[in-house]
């Protein structure tokens, strides 16, 4: 049997921990500063009126903190949270018993919402709407219409996709927010309560350094901080200093722009492969075996970000900065140098 690289009981163990380090108050939520503050609004306003919120989307790249927000949501409102995802509601019965568990005031918390099937959606409009549930129940030839009333309940909906999702169950969100990538400050906060909380002492410029190799999302960086603090604890004193963070990304493979293995086999694909583009998404997928879907959502949101990948009618191009960060010359500028160099001539 083919060992995996990650055992159950480290993957458990690590969930255990993101747990752990998950805020439970919105002050105490590092970063998305406009978005934090007009939820706490929102919220007062909810609970003077002694209303269910109203429902809530949260859109933006993967690891931003959605989840997060769902749960300080519900924390925040003093009511109970239950949570789904969008792919595991199959059938109108799963949303049924999901929606009927619900007490007055609750938080439903759908993630991916936009892989939900659209024929689910269409039951979850009233829901949403009025409160109240329609469902078909039994055969073809012997089938009835069941009405349900629901409890007031605030939908919070997350997603990586928010183009894909529907503009009838979009237009049925009264709270719409769009997530950010954090900056190294706020990511240099996040990492050292984290190091506060699990109980691990780490520098000010360690702090930094694993901030600024962190894409700009909390998630990776509380990820590339569990695995400094196991090369702390194995090769070191137990101190996260600068020296062993940096040993631990390097040894990660994850450069100083929060550049891993397979962003750099992406743009270097489409450098060599492709002349540095333009090149569609399809193209680039087949040639370095990734999934459309998470060159879109986990690879491609960073490098447009940071300016290495642009997007173009025709395709994904190469940026002359991506060519610095990679450290090879850029062919197009010099046929461009050399070409106006003849017409000089």
């Amino acid at each position: 049997m083919e060992e995996s690289v990650i055992t159950n009981y480290e993957y458990e163990n690590d969930n255990l921990i993101d747990n752990t380090i998950r805020p439970e108050t919105i002050d105490e939520y590092i970063g998305q500063t406009d978005v934090k503050e007009n939820i706490k609004v929102f919220v007062s306003a909810a609970k003077m009126r002694k209303e269910a919120l109203d429902h809530v989307l949260l859109y933006g790249p993967p690891g931003l903190g959605k989840t997060t927000l769902a749960f300080i949501i519900a924390h925040e409102l003093g009511t109970n949270i239950k949570t789904a995802s969008g792919p595991s509601i199959e059938k109108p019965g799963d949303l049924a018993a999901i929606l009927s568990s619900l007490e007055p005031g609750d938080v439903l918390f759908i993630d991916e919402i936009h892989r939900m099937p659209r024929y689910i959606e269409e039951i979850l409009y009233p829901a949403m709407e009025d409160f109240s549930l329609d469902i078909i129940v039994g055969s073809e030839g012997n089938s009835r219409n069941i009405k349900i009333d629901l409890p007031p309940f605030t939908l919070v909906g997350a997603t990586t996709r928010a183009g894909d999702l529907s503009s009838p169950l979009r237009d049925r969100f009264g709270i719409i927010n769009k997530l950010q990538f954090y900056t190294i400050d706020e990511l240099t906060d996040i990492v050292k309560r984290t190091a506060r909380v699990l109980d691990m002492t780490i520098d000010e410029e360690a702090a930094v350094e694993l901030a600024m190799r962190s894409r700009g999302t909390p998630r990776i960086a509380n990820r590339l901080f569990k695995r400094v603090r196991d090369f702390a604890m194995v090769e070191g004193d137990g101190n996260i200093d600068l020296a062993i963070t940096e040993k631990a990304l390097n040894k990660l493979k994850v450069d100083k722009n929060g550049l891993d293995n397979t962003d750099r086999e992406l743009l270097m694909s489409i450098i060599d492969k492709f002349n540095g583009g333009p090149v569609g998404i399809e193209a680039i997928s087949s040639s370095i075996g990734e999934e459309v879907t998470t060159i879109e959502d986990v690879y491609e949101p960073y490098l447009l970000q940071i300016g290495l990948l642009k997007r173009t009618s025709r395709g994904r191009v190469v940026t002359d900065k991506a060519y610095e960060v990679l450290g090879i010359p850029n062919k197009k500028n010099k046929a461009k140098g050399e070409q106006t160099t003849l017409d000089l001539d």
